[in-house]
């Protein structure tokens, strides 16, 4: 028989996370996410959880464990607070993880054990201003000089690009065009400080404000040859492969945005009094948080499905863009409807259902829109 219960380590683990969303970011959130502050206190102390490393091998630092545990991390954080979600999210899985899927031992031993600890972040540099959802038509150019890549060019919305511990930036780039003039793309590691790399001011955002994001150029930056991640030319495929992953963990995120809209609901309408009644004795209010219910439950059964076929090896492009499609929906159903339900106060920033809110939107774009979710979904049904 099916059992979707979690085994005693992965139920340890989520029970450790909500534990310490509750206590430890929750409390202090709200006012960081208003002054716009990344959480570095939050950060040292999930670094010290070992949260960073979770799917990754122990020889690396890792805590060696799988990418269902990232998830389950991912909304038990997200219950309380995106921004703090998506910090690990891509530090992980857009990080670290493409130099631990395609880079070198020499690139694994010398990034990845920082990366683990989560005393260094890592980003992903793939979106441009002119590209958006079109990731194939990267302008970036990469020209190799002898024994060094010539980068030139720009990226944008690049999560933990800016913080203090950022160490590198792996970029997709133009590495040759070939006759037909179809592009040659590769991944390569671009250090922090390294000369000619600059990081614009950080981005004024609606949400996911203590999440670390900004515009990057490359002016004739140099790095050495090595630091090609993979094989030159399988950037583009690199990446596409880490989205894949990235889908599921997005939709786990989303989980666990929504759940936080149920949650806080739950506690409200049995607090607040309308017309001499508490407002969740209104059936109007009650189909309001069912729904909300129904919603978060179908979409933690997506990614539970995508996360498994994945874990075994088999194929879940199409499980997780369908994950990520019906987890994005939910978290902004869901968002929406709290604000309702919370009325005025959901309109205040004081309440977490304003902040759910404004952090819900840019989880039906960031890491493929819904619209190409539902493309890539179609493709897989041989639609066309």
């Amino acid at each position: 028989m099916i059992d979707f219960r979690l085994d005693d380590e992965y139920e340890a683990l989520r029970k450790t996370v909500e534990e310490f969303a509750r206590s430890e970011v929750a409390p202090v959130i709200g006012d960081l996410y208003e002054r716009e502050e990344f959480p570095y206190e939050i950060v040292a102390k999930m670094a010290e959880m070992g949260l960073f490393g979770l799917p990754f091998p122990e020889e690396y630092g890792g805590m060696g464990g799988d990418y269902f545990a990232l998830c389950l991390t991912l909304e038990e954080l997200a219950r309380v607070d995106s921004s703090v979600a998506i910090t690990v999210e891509a530090g992980v899985s857009l990080g670290a993880m493409p130099i631990y899927r395609f880079g070198t031992e020499e690139q694994k031993e010398k990034w990845l054990p920082e990366l683990c600890a989560g005393t260094a972040l890592g980003a992903f540099g793939l979106t441009e201003p002119g590209g958006g959802s079109d990731a194939g038509a990267t302008r970036t150019r990469a020209k190799l000089d002898g024994d060094t890549w010539v980068i030139n060019g720009s990226k944008s919305f690049i999560t933990n690009s800016g913080t203090d511990i950022t160490k590198l930036v792996t970029v997709t780039a133009v590495t040759d065009v070939k006759e037909n003039g179809r592009k040659e793309i590769s991944a390569i590691i671009v250090p922090s400080g390294t000369p000619g790399f600059a990081v614009a001011p950080k981005y004024s955002k609606v949400g996911w404000n203590c999440s670390d994001t900004h515009e990057l150029s490359f002016d004739d930056v140099r790095v050495p040859a090595e630091n090609l991640v993979g094989e030159r030319g399988r950037g583009y495929a690199q990446f596409l492969s880490i989205l894949d992953d990235g889908r599921v963990a997005i939709a786990a995120l989303s989980v666990g945005l929504a759940q936080g809209c149920v949650d806080e609901c739950l506690r409200y309408v049995k607090e607040r009094e309308a017309f001499g009644h508490k407002i969740g004795e209104y059936q109007a209010i009650q189909f309001k948080v069912a729904d909300m219910e129904v919603r978060t439950h179908t979409a933690r059964l997506a990614y539970y499905a995508a996360a498994s076929k994945m874990l075994r090896g088999e194929p879940f492009k199409k499980e997780a863009s369908i994950a990520k499609l019906v987890a994005s929906n939910a978290a902004m159903d869901n968002a929406r409807e709290a604000t309702q339900i919370f009325g005025g106060y959901g309109f205040m920033n004081e309440f977490p259902v304003s902040r759910f809110y404004r952090d819900a939107k840019i989880l039906e774009i960031g890491e493929g829109t819904s619209e190409v979710q539902r493309m890539l979904i179609a493709r897989h049904l041989g639609v066309a």
